[in-house]
């Protein structure tokens, strides 16, 4: 049997033909009409008004927070488990992280915890969609709202998922997307920012453009710095978006056939997710011994991946938290493992995949 990689991309001629005729074309690769045109497919997909390309999902965050004007003494609310990016775009913004726990029905953050976290220096609060799913979008907002913070979406694994309808990355000041390799779509690197804000968006176009108004025009009357996407990426992005509605009725078909396989293994649980507005990024199962099974599975030919430790248990986060307890965000990490999620696997994997899981738990 061949191995079966825990995610990986998915190409086929119609990206190396668009590739082909651009090149062919006499394109510059940097960002220009192409790069406008994703931005065009992005905005109306999400419903937002306008739509940025920059570098990747990192600096996204980091504009983001420049854009809103957060900075050095400043501090962000971000949930203690998500992927390393997001506490580290607050620190090179030069704020502060502020880790809150998580909500066991989501993953995302608690804002009861959140609460008892702010303090005068707080300004924004950082909601992931933790694996594309998210709480009560309306409570978030009624929640920043109440105590005048600033909402940034990192919607990095949440591109193709709703709440009530809507997208998610739309109900704050910005939303922030992720283009990198494993995400539903990839443009290799890349991540795009959308925002309803004609003044954060006019922000954000000089932040990736060294602060200028119109580019070729040397006059830097703001701060920015060269965040740009390339053209060439684009290319291959506009024929990803293409596929993206396919790849997101998929998605949630392989998360229902492995949730109807292993739901009734008393090992296994399973978080709540409503497929209807859900497009889970990776198929993710939470239960006791997920460093065995990830080694059994391994050792089938089959990729398993763990899901992230808590923030505050990183080595970079650790001193900072000495002695504070983050009992849901550690409890999931500790569970939580990622098993094949790409678009690619055919059901005859998954059934391949789901045996593997059920034979490794027959032999307990």
């Amino acid at each position: 049997m061949k191995a079966i990689p825990q995610m990986e991309p998915w190409f086929d001629d119609a990206e190396a033909d668009a590739v082909f005729a651009y090149m062919k074309s006499g394109g510059w690769l940097m960002e220009y009409k192409k790069t406008e045109e994703l931005e065009r497919l992005i905005a109306d997909y999400t419903r937002a008004k306008y739509c940025v390309m920059t570098v990747n999902g990192t600096v996204g965050l980091t504009m983001a927070l420049l854009a809103l004007g957060i900075g050095r003494e400043d501090e962000v609310l971000v949930p203690n488990l998500t992927m390393i990016a997001s506490p580290n775009a607050v620190r090179l913004a030069a704020a502060r992280p502020v880790l809150v726990d998580v909500d066991a029905e989501t993953l995302c953050m608690d804002l009861t915890c959140a609460a008892e976290r702010i303090t005068s220096r707080t300004k924004a609060l950082m909601y992931v969609a933790f694996n594309g799913r998210s709480g009560a979008m309306e409570k978030v907002r009624e929640f920043c709202a109440h105590h005048a913070l600033a909402l940034i979406e990192d919607a990095a694994q949440a591109f193709g998922s709703f709440y009530n309808s809507k997208h998610l990355g739309v109900f704050g000041e910005i939303g922030s997307f992720s283009f990198s390799v494993p995400k539903i779509i990839t443009t290799g690197q890349g991540g795009a920012l959308v925002t309803d804000s004609e003044e954060l968006y006019k922000k954000l176009r000089r932040l990736k453009d060294f602060g200028r108004d119109t580019g070729g025009a040397d006059i830097h009357n703001d701060w920015g710095w060269n965040f740009k996407f390339t053209d060439l990426q684009a290319v291959v992005g506009i024929e990803q978006m293409k596929k993206l509605a396919w790849r997101v009725s998929r998605k949630k078909q392989l998360y229902k056939r492995y949730y109807d396989a292993l739901c009734a293994i008393p090992q296994i649980s399973f978080l709540p997710t409503d497929l209807t507005n859900t497009s889970p990024w990776f198929i993710d199962i939470y239960v006791d011994d997920p460093d065995r099974l990830q080694q059994y599975l391994k050792e089938k030919g089959i990729g398993a991946r763990r899901i992230y430790p808590a923030v505050h248990k990183q080595k970079i986060y650790q001193q900072a938290y000495q002695g504070v307890s983050f009992p849901i965000s550690e409890q999931y990490a500790a569970r939580g493992l990622w098993l094949p999620s790409s678009s690619k696997l055919t059901d005859e994997e998954v059934d391949i995949i789901v045996g593997a899981v059920a034979e490794y738990y027959s032999k307990l």
